[in-house]
């Protein structure tokens, strides 16, 4: 058998020869898996949407009208004066100054001296003021047409105008000239489409519900 020898010439020749068969034969290769894999479409669902997109969107909560206070400690001391409540009920929620019962237009909180009072939903404030008998005053008005007040404040920490938030402190408890005897207390009233209510029978409520 003779050997023949290769040209050195022809050496780059060959290499580009094999280099060109590996990429051709990559690219077939290549192009028979895509077919293999994607060739039948029903078994495969195609992403078309972000997983932002895909994610359940968050409950649009409702506001829930809070106590002016968050201490546990804090307690009724005097109710609201309702008419239609029992004689002894009736009797518990007066107020009694100058020899004169005036009927509570709101319930009387208490238990702790100077605690936290706090606004009981979003508002703004559209009064502030001191009052011979009452103390300081907050009045903050809020949407669906519900004013609340704070009074027999020792102090207070926001002024006319300002947006607050809920659960955000106004001021202290303190006391008043109209309720001695009470000692350091809230007095706090609600109303509502222009009347005074109840605030227990309000707490926990949503706005919407109002």
């Amino acid at each position: 058998m003779k050997h023949r020898k290769i040209k050195p010439k022809m050496i780059p020749v060959i290499y580009g020869l094999v280099a060109l068969v590996a990429i051709g034969s990559a690219y077939l290769i290549e192009n028979a898996l895509k077919q293999s894999t994607f060739k039948d479409e029903d078994h495969y669902g195609y992403v078309t949407k972000t997983i932002m997109e895909e994610e359940v969107p968050v409950v649009n909560t409702q506001p829930t009208i809070i106590r002016p206070y968050n201490d546990t400690e804090i307690k009724v001391l005097k109710s609201y004066y309702d008419y239609q409540a029992d004689e002894t009920s009736q009797q518990n929620a007066l107020i009694y100054h100058d020899n004169t019962y005036m009927q509570n237009s709101g319930v009387a909180y208490g238990g702790k001296d100077n605690f936290d009072v706090i606004a009981i939903l979003d508002g703004e404030v559209v009064e502030v003021k001191e009052d011979k008998l009452l103390g300081k005053i907050v009045q903050v008005k809020h949407d669906n047409e519900i004013i609340s007040i704070y009074q027999s404040l020792s102090e207070t920490s926001v002024n006319k105008g300002d947006t607050i938030k809920q659960g955000q402190v106004i001021g202290k408890s303190g006391t008043s000239n109209i309720s001695t005897d009470l000692g350091s207390h809230l007095l706090f009233e609600l109303i509502i489409n222009g009347s005074t209510v109840n605030p227990e029978e309000y707490y926990d409520k949503l706005v919407s519900e109002i």
